[in-house]
């Protein structure tokens, strides 16, 4: 019902920066919130940053100003703009919406991309 494409991901040094895209297509009635997760090897998978309709942004803490997230409602798209890369943002990264499949949904319903992988070297 609601499908995700990422893009953006690839390999950097250390001080890099890349931009990751996500865009949502499929049927639904409204996207709530949108964000982005990431996991590392061997980590259990944490917010990167999160940005709802309306209302606050959320950031990780080891975000410390170096990401932006931004979202473009009208063409149903996420970004995540990264700056100062740093060898332990190495990860894959996943977009996350939360939609409403319908007017008569009272709470939205959670979907994930596939994945897209930054590496950052040193």
């Amino acid at each position: 019902q609601v499908q995700l494409v990422e893009s953006g991901g690839g390999s950097v040094q250390a001080g890099g920066s890349l931009t990751l895209s996500c865009k949502a297509s499929g049927s639904f009635f409204s996207i709530s919130a949108m964000g982005w997760y990431r996991q590392a090897p061997g980590k259990q998978r944490e917010l990167v940053a999160s940005i709802p309709r309306t209302g606050s942004i959320n950031y990780g803490d080891f975000v410390q100003g170096r990401f932006t997230i931004s979202r473009d409602s009208a063409k149903n798209m996420v970004y995540l703009q990264m700056i100062s890369l740093k060898p332990e943002d190495t990860a894959v990264y996943y977009c996350n919406v939360r939609v409403f499949l319908s007017s008569l949904n009272r709470l939205p319903k959670s979907y994930w991309g596939q994945g897209t992988q930054v590496t950052v070297s040193s």
